[in-house]
């Protein structure tokens, strides 16, 4: 036994494929060659139809507002910046906007370090990328981050590291102090 819609659908594909010229074959609705896709394309148009009569798409997500990131200008690099910012990809984009953002977060990279000779290391390749991207003639936004100090920032690294360690210190003094074994029995 057939869903009543499917029938309703099927017939309506029929007639649709008759009205273009197209014979059909059998009953069921199969037909030779082009009719076929006819008779295919007119069943799907009908489900859609018969789906919306029965309100299966009132309560969908988005219904009636307009479609994000339609507006006056062309841009045919959207989908690739759509798919970047909904996964949250990083690492990808020209050079100047990918030093831009690591320069932000450049001093909390530096201050997980714990070496000197580390947070020298790390500023070093960092102004090399500023410098060899400041030289690439390949295009895209102009590269505007300036390159570190490497003395500068190494000082500005040490003092956040004392300021660190002197306040946890004061947290550690502030906590009373647990005992190790349970409480002597007399």
């Amino acid at each position: 036994m057939t869903d009543p819609r499917e029938e309703a659908a099927r017939y309506r594909a029929r007639q649709q494929a008759r009205r273009h010229g197209h014979e059909i074959d059998d009953e069921e609705g199969a037909a030779p060659g082009i009719a076929a896709a006819v008779d295919r394309a007119a069943f799907i148009e009908t489900a859609i139809q018969v789906a919306i009569r029965r309100g299966d798409f009132d309560d969908l997500p988005g219904a009636g507002k307009p479609l994000e990131g339609l507006g006056d200008h062309h841009d045919p690099d959207w989908w690739i910046r759509r798919k970047i910012e909904t996964e949250n990809l990083t690492g990808l984009g020209p050079p100047a906007l990918l030093l831009r953002t690591e320069d932000r977060g450049l001093d909390a990279e530096l201050d997980l370090l714990g070496r000197e000779a580390d947070v020298r290391s790390v500023l070093e390749d960092f102004n090399r990328r500023v410098r060899d991207a400041r030289r690439q003639l390949q295009g895209g936004p102009p590269v505007v981050t300036e390159p570190r100090d490497v003395e500068v920032e190494v000082e500005a690294w040490a003092r956040r590291r004392a300021e660190r360690a002197a306040a946890a210190g004061a947290n550690a003094s502030e906590t009373p102090r647990r005992r190790r074994f349970g409480l002597r029995r007399r």
